[in-house]
């Protein structure tokens, strides 16, 4: 068991040891091979997953609906890409990077080993951030994935501190990056922050599965075949006669990954009509058997829950139908929820679905004008699972309906009038 270090000790770690663990990792490719994975336990569970660690999550609300040892960090290998994904996209999406943009193959990224997942970049070579991150989304290909690393951070450790402050940004508790690629064995994380992070991505980059469910990808004009997505779970694989077997429909996404000290992992996501789920399952035995592993959580998910929406949109929550605001033509305001309160439910089971928790601003807090949307509020719904008596909370903003708009001084004045005198008057009672 190794001893963990968050990131905010790791940067002495990174600098003192990657290098190591990279000449450790080529001299131990031979034992892989050799030794197989073989004889390694799985944790035991009701649906019989031969994994070391698994889990199912709702996508849309990130609900825990199926795990395995969900909190322990186990090596992440090549699933790792992942986050340098993210921080790729990231770093478009801000600016700071252009798919257009040119990369010059460095030295770092030219002497990866070629271990299969690679495009055989040199030194020199050129090409744009678009055909480096197909590369990587499609084939896993390490040199690929360095040479971006290099590019937005000048090295690859310098990249991997930015991926380890990344994780701390995200609550990423478990998470420890001690390379870009996931080839160093040192690099952790759990199967519940995988998820987390693969619902991250899905939710700020929905364009991130425009390149992992590509099927193929010809990365040089001049190469003789096109790289082929490890992924063999893409519900098109239906169609290719070596693959139809593992295809499932609707998997578009995301990382596969295999170290010898990590055995066959895999990310994945599956939609099919308005149910989106993402799996994880980590250390299972052969290529295939992390697909099929994957297969048995999905058909769990799909047979067993469906979507309950408890208030869509714009709806009133009973026992709050407005708030109270100052100087106002009204002294209340209507509000609503900002979002759908939704649940992933057992099928065939009545839900026990209640309010638990609700919070408004108070009066002082809330003076007019007010916008209509402005956030006054939250509550918080309570949803139980009447088998194992699990429970989540969801919980959405209140919103003003409309504009409050504010009073003329005429209006306010003869309120303040009204109010001194009813204070007055309530003074008087309660002397009796």
């Amino acid at each position: 068991m190794k001893v963990l270090v968050r990131p905010a000790r790791l940067k002495s770690v990174i600098a003192a040891g990657m290098a190591g663990w990279m000449i450790m990792l080529s001299l131990g490719s031979a034992v892989a091979s050799a030794e197989g994975y073989q004889g390694r336990p799985s944790t035991e569970n009701s649906l019989g997953l031969q994994v070391k660690a698994a889990i199912l999550i709702d996508a849309d609300s990130g609900q825990v609906l199926y795990e395995v040892n969900k909190d322990e960090p186990l090596p992440a290998a090549s699933m790792t890409k992942l986050m340098t994904e993210y921080i790729v996209l990231e770093e478009i999406s801000s600016g700071r990077l252009t798919w257009e943009e040119v990369v010059t193959t460095s030295a770092e990224a030219a002497s990866t080993p070629p271990d299969g997942s690679s495009v055989f970049l040199a030194q020199g070579d050129q090409h744009t951030v678009l055909e480096l991150y197909k590369a990587m989304a499609v084939g896993s290909a390490n040199d690929a994935t360095i040479a971006l690393a290099s590019q937005i951070a000048g090295s690859e450790q310098g990249f991997v501190e930015k991926m380890n402050e990344m994780a701390d940004q995200l609550g990423l508790e478990t998470a420890i990056f001690t390379s870009s690629t996931g080839l160093s064995e040192t690099t952790v994380i759990s199967v519940a922050d995988m998820a987390k992070l693969a619902r991250i991505i899905l939710t700020a980059h929905p364009e991130f599965l425009d390149y992992s469910k590509l099927q193929e990808y010809k990365f040089r004009e001049r190469d003789d075949k096109p790289i082929v997505n490890i992924n063999w779970m893409l519900g098109t694989n239906v169609n290719q006669p070596g693959l139809k077997h593992l295809a499932y429909e609707g998997v578009d996404g995301m990382k596969t990954g295999f170290i010898n000290s990590a055995g066959y992992n895999f990310t994945g996501t599956v939609k099919r009509g308005d149910q989106r789920f993402v799996s994880v399952v980590m250390d299972t035995a052969t290529k295939s058997a992390r697909f099929n592993e994957t297969a048995k959580l999905y058909n769990y998910g799909f047979s067993t829950f469906e979507k309950k929406t408890v208030l869509p949109p714009k709806s009133v929550v009973e026992t709050i139908q407005t708030v109270q605001i100052k100087k106002g033509k009204n002294k209340t305001v209507p509000v609503v929820t900002d979002k759908d309160i939704t649940f992933m439910v057992k099928k065939g089971v009545e839900p026990k679905i209640e309010l638990v928790k609700n919070q408004v601003k108070s009066k002082d807090e809330l003076v007019a004008p007010i916008a209509a949307g402005t956030v006054v509020g939250t509550v918080t719904y309570k949803y139980t699972d009447s088998e194992t008596n699990q429970t989540l909370e969801h919980t959405v903003n209140l919103i003003t309906a409309e504009e409050a708009e504010k009073a003329g001084w005429f209006r306010l004045m003869f309120r303040a009038i009204g109010d001194f005198f009813a204070g007055l008057f309530n003074g008087i009672v309660n002397l009796f």
